[in-house]
């Protein structure tokens, strides 16, 4: 169950979900900000041999050029800025509006994007297909007691997509992508559990992630690791910083005050050692072989993947 069973080490400090959120004026409230910094060295990426899973060649347009897919979860720039954590405020249960959306999750060129969101419970997800590929999705919530299945259906790609391309310099070459037929699925947590992560049946490296959340009081690190939350009722307060990838989510109290600026800038260490059982290594055909014959049609033509 690719790696809900391992994330369910990584979220022990996470509280369940308890209230219900009542929308109120904030005439004074504060505003939190800071940044999201990785320290150390960048994990290795996970590594998938295309060879051993279906749509090698179109989904090999994004490849290394020998024949491995790469995945790497720590999305991190040049100066240590950290995509994709989530940040939040658990405690406040009034406040500003709080706009429920859909969040909208694409599989296009063998990805799920985005790979980080929101979610609420007993709301539902969406999910579409942009590629010349059939998907399959498998999602689940997890938690330190173990993973459990919300919902597992096919996601159908749009017919007008070319069904079998049997030239495999056609099958590199194609990149348009046209919308299948969206699969809407209601998230149900279980009480006490609220990591939501989905992965492609057929495709192990498309893999997104979730957190459900319960007040507009959160944010996602951007390219630059940065984030903002307005809007806070001035108190003190607990924030979380989490990633599936970290060993654990991390918490702050931090004081907000009326009409005022509040800074939050966060350094995480990187984990070190193996994280997971596919972690890229230096010489990846040791154990597993990509063949010549094979290897010459996985083309990288979208984007060649470094690590």
């Amino acid at each position: 169950m690719m790696n809900a069973m391992a994330a369910c080490l990584m979220v022990n400090c996470l509280g369940g979900l308890s209230y219900a959120y009542e929308e109120v004026a904030v005439s004074n409230g504060g505003t939190l900000s800071g940044t999201v910094s990785l320290v150390g060295e960048v994990p290795r990426p996970k590594g998938y041999n295309l060879t051993t899973l279906p749509d090698q060649i179109y989904c090999g347009r994004i490849s290394d050029g020998h024949g491995w897919r790469i995945l790497q979860p720590f999305k991190v720039a040049a100066d240590g800025g950290f995509r994709d954590v989530v940040i939040y405020i658990d405690e406040i249960e009034k406040g500003k509006p709080f706009e429920i959306k859909t969040p909208k999750i694409e599989a296009i060129d063998c990805s799920f994007k985005p790979f980080m969101n929101v979610v609420w419970d007993q709301h539902e997800v969406e999910v579409v297909n942009m590629d010349p590929a059939m998907h399959d999705i498998q999602a689940y919530e997890t938690s330190h007691l173990g993973p459990r299945v919300l919902f597992n259906v096919p996601l159908p790609m749009n017919p007008q997509h070319p069904r079998d391309i049997k030239d495999t310099s056609e099958a590199a070459r194609y990149h348009k992508h046209l919308a299948g037929t969206p699969i809407k699925q209601d998230v149900h947590m279980t009480r006490g559990r609220r990591v939501f992560t989905m992965q492609c049946g057929f495709h192990a490296y498309m893999e997104s992630w979730g957190l459900a959340v319960e007040n507009p009081y959160y944010a996602i690190s951007d390219a630059n690791g940065g984030f903002t939350i307005d809007q806070i009722p001035p108190g003190t307060y607990r924030v979380t910083v989490w990633h599936p990838y970290i060993g654990g989510a991390k918490q702050y109290d931090v004081t907000v005050e009326p009409n005022a600026d509040t800074k939050l800038d966060v350094t995480i260490d990187a984990p070190v050692g193996r994280l997971y059982a596919n972690q890229m290594v230096d010489n990846p055909y040791v154990r597993y072989t990509v063949t010549e014959d094979i290897q010459s049609q996985i083309v990288p033509t979208l984007e060649k993947q470094t690590y």
